[in-house]
């Protein structure tokens, strides 16, 4: 028992040290990411379940030899480090308001607040019982497998005559791996309590599609969308997008390059803008002068999978696929969300991106760090998820609301920073 109460406690500070570093070796990263996210996002069930291992072990003896009293030392410092991060995780509907402090969004309304109940029992963002759902509608009707998608609807019809505002989630997994099923669920329940509709997509996936394939569907998307608002009660004049990782860049793209007919093949005439954008952990720059992406990025993914061209013979296509490279004055709204030790797409990509987009963008532009987040830090509800979801629709909200103020960005950013600051 002391053996193996020594090697549980040898485990947990392995954990600890691996996700204090955000930057890995790349050929250690398959392992290193699952287990930083593990450490940074279940951190509460790790430290009561070791805890609770800890006591097991000590009642069955383990205590009796020194290796096992230096595994149980182990097992408390590595818990007490998790305890800190708890605390910061439950910390952020504080951190999120202060880092937007400058936006002021619109009231001090909650009845758009995550109820405290989910906030405790966080599954329960999952299963949201006034919500109503369309499963597998597809959206592309072409001689391929058809695209399909899931609808998230407010369970009572609007009143005659309103039309709800919509929004467009859009998974990660590298380009390559993730559907709709797996990603967005809390943001896009929470919307829809909130009166939005909904549409978790798929999209095709590399190696099989090839770069623009992946964005190409994410506008025939937004254009189904448009065409379909009376069947689902949507305002065709507010369409909004989301999406994590992979569907960062795919979401900021897609907001940054409206009606571009190179990236709308055979639907070139339809409207494929969108009125407001929040990527999350996105990667916004193909071309990486500064070489902030990981290093396996372009060698594994981007060029053999996604591109399929190499970065030194066609850098002018890693740079049309870039969002940082895409920013006009005409951007919509958007709220860029990161984690501050995400450690597969590094933080410092959402910085600059952020900052370049503010010195160009007429609209505004709002970004939220989370302090200890990692990447996908909001595939499961948590103390984190629930106050970035409660900025997403407040911010959201808030544009919607003031959409017809003339385009003056002051005051548009006036009505945001006073909502966010709530």
């Amino acid at each position: 028992m002391s053996i193996l109460l020594l090697l549980f406690g040898l485990l947990s500070v392995a954990l600890v040290l691996n996700a204090r570093r955000p930057r890995h070796v790349w050929w250690t990263i398959l392992v290193r990411w699952p287990a930083s996210w593990v450490a940074r996002e279940l951190t509460p069930l790790l430290v009561v379940g070791g805890l609770l291992l800890t006591a097991l072990l000590a009642a069955l003896g383990a205590l009796d030899e020194p290796t096992g009293i230096v595994g149980a030392v182990l097992v408390l410092a590595s818990a007490t480090v998790g305890i800190a991060w708890t605390l910061t995780a439950r910390g952020a509907r504080v951190s999120v308001a202060g880092q937007v402090a400058e936006l002021d969004l619109d009231d001090e309304d909650t009845t758009h607040r995550v109820p405290r109940r989910e906030i405790a029992l966080p599954l329960l963002m999952l299963r949201a019982r006034d919500v109503r759902h369309v499963r597998g509608v597809p959206y592309t009707d072409d001689d391929e497998r058809p695209r399909r998608l899931d609808v998230y609807l407010p369970r009572e019809d609007p009143a005659p005559g309103v039309r709800r505002p919509a929004i467009v989630q859009v998974h990660g997994g590298g380009w390559v791996l993730g559907s709709r099923k797996e990603q967005g669920i809390p943001l896009l329940n929470h919307l829809a309590r909130c009166g939005w509709v909904g549409f978790n997509i798929d999209y095709r996936l590399s190696p099989f599609a090839t770069w623009p394939d992946h964005v190409v569907d994410v506008k025939r998307a937004i254009a189904w969308v448009r065409e379909h608002a009376d069947e689902y009660g949507v305002d065709p004049d507010f369409v909004a997008i989301t999406g994590g990782s992979a569907g960062g860049h795919l979401s900021a793209l897609a907001a940054l390059t409206p009606n571009d007919p190179l990236l709308q093949p055979g639907f070139e005439d339809a409207d494929t803008t969108v009125q407001a954008a929040v990527p999350f952990y996105g990667v916004y720059d193909f071309v990486d002068e500064e070489r902030t992406s990981l290093p396996l990025l372009h060698p594994w993914v981007l060029e053999p999978l996604v591109l399929k061209r190499r970065l030194a013979r066609d850098p002018d296509a890693f740079r049309a696929a870039s969002p940082r490279h895409r920013m006009t004055a005409d951007a919509p709204p958007m709220l860029v969300v990161h984690g501050d030790a995400d450690s597969l797409i590094p933080v410092v990509q959402a910085r600059t991106f952020v900052e370049e987009l503010r010195a160009v963008s007429r609209a505004p532009v709002a970004y939220v760090e989370l302090a200890g987040g990692e990447h996908a830090f909001d595939v499961i509800p948590s103390w984190r998820t629930a106050p970035v979801v409660e900025t997403i629709e407040r911010f959201l909200r808030t544009i919607h609301a003031r959409r017809d103020a003339g385009g003056d960005r002051h005051a548009v950013e006036g009505d945001v920073a006073e909502a966010l600051t709530e």
